[in-house]
């Protein structure tokens, strides 16, 4: 597979970019040298290799849920500014 000067070119209107026929040259070169490098990967032998998400092993490092006792109103509005009816008042952001 072969990218043209017309395929950037395309590429380039989709991302609405204004590329000079030098940068349009460059990118294609550089397009090319990638899809040669890929073609390259292809032809490895991956026979009986798991597929990965990561490259390291990722494991959940969260703790288990605890039930506990939680503070009561009354705590938990002592650090409150203002409160009023049992509830954190706060300022109005509608009129």
């Amino acid at each position: 597979m072969s990218i043209t000067v017309k395929d950037v070119q395309h590429v380039a209107r989709l991302a609405r970019l204004h590329l000079s026929p030098e940068e349009e040259a460059v990118f294609t070169e550089q397009m090319n040298a990638i899809l040669q490098y890929a073609e390259k990967l292809s032809g490895l032998d991956t026979e009986g290799v798991e597929p990965t998400t990561h490259v390291l092993h990722v494991s959940n490092v969260m703790r288990e849920d605890v039930v506990k006792e939680s503070l009561s109103i009354e705590d938990v509005l002592l650090n409150a500014p203002e409160e009023e009816d049992g509830q954190f008042k706060v300022p109005a952001v509608l009129e």
